[in-house]
C-alpha cells in the first residue's frame, strides 16, 4: 500500500503542481537555479485533489495539534486552503500578509485574531522556511500562541529544518522531496540517470548549477 507522501506527491506531478526540468532548471526569485518549481495553487482547480488535501490536512491537526482554536493561512499560497481547512474544523480563520498593506489600518494580519488563542498555521510550500516563519512570528507578536504548522510540501532542506527548529515550532507536511522522486521515477516521469541531479540540487540549491556540456 502506497504511502500518503506518495500518494499525493504522483497527484502533484500528474497535475503540473510541480515540474521537473533537470537538463532545464527553472530559475526562482531568489536567483537559484532549479531542476523543480512547484506551485500548489494549481490544486485548488481540481475537485478531487483540492478535497484531498483538505481532508488529509484537516486530519493532521486533529491527530497532532488538536487544542489549536484557531487556523491561520499563509499569504497568499494558503489563503484557499487554510480557509477550506477552518470551514471544515468549524473554527474561525485568519491570514497572515507578506508584508503590512499600504492603506487603511495597514493590516499584516486579517481577521480577527484574539491574544492568548491557540494557532495552528497552514503552508502550501516549504523551502528554506523564511516567509513560513515571519508568519509565526506575527502571531506571536500579536499575542497569540502558535501550536504548529502544517504544509502540503517540503523540499527537506536541511536549512529548513533547522530554522524551524530554533523558531520552537513543530512542522508535518503532507508530502515530501524524498517522495516526490520516488513517485517521478516509477511514474516514469523523468529518467533514471535524472535521479541523481534531483538528489544533488537538494544538497545545496543556493550554489547548484546545471551541468553545461564540455565544448
Amino acid at each position: 500500500m502506497k504511502q500518503l507522501e506518495r500518494i499525493l506527491a504522483e497527484k502533484l506531478l500528474k497535475i503540473s503542481a510541480i515540474k521537473l526540468q533537470p537538463e532545464i532548471p527553472f530559475v526562482w526569485a531568489s536567483g537559484w537555479n532549479s531542476p523543480i518549481y512547484t506551485d500548489n495553487r494549481k490544486t485548488l482547480s481540481y475537485p478531487e485533489i483540492r478535497n484531498f488535501i483538505k481532508v488529509e490536512l484537516t486530519r493532521l491537526i486533529m491527530e497532532n495539534f488538536s487544542d489549536a482554536e484557531v487556523v491561520a493561512g499563509v499569504a497568499t499560497g494558503a489563503i484557499a486552503q487554510g480557509a477550506l481547512v477552518a470551514d471544515t474544523m468549524g473554527v474561525p480563520y485568519i491570514y497572515v500578509r507578506s508584508s503590512p498593506k499600504d492603506h487603511g489600518l495597514e493590516n499584516l494580519i486579517e481577521g480577527n485574531l484574539k491574544s492568548g488563542q491557540k494557532v495552528v498555521v497552514i503552508e502550501d510550500l516549504i523551502s528554506t522556511g523564511g516567509s513560513s516563519l515571519k508568519a509565526v512570528e506575527a502571531i506571536r507578536k500579536a499575542g497569540a500562541e502558535v501550536v504548529g504548522m502544517v504544509a502540503i510540501f517540503t523540499y527537506e532542506f536541511p536549512v529548513a529544518a533547522e530554522h524551524f527548529k530554533k523558531a520552537g515550532v513543530k512542522l508535518l507536511t503532507l508530502s515530501n522531496y524524498s517522495a516526490m522522486l520516488e513517485a517521478a521515477v516509477a511514474t516514469n516521469y523523468i529518467k533514471d540517470s535524472d535521479l541523481a541531479t534531483l538528489k544533488e540540487w537538494r544538497k545545496s540549491p543556493s550554489t547548484w548549477a546545471p551541468n553545461k556540456p564540455i565544448e
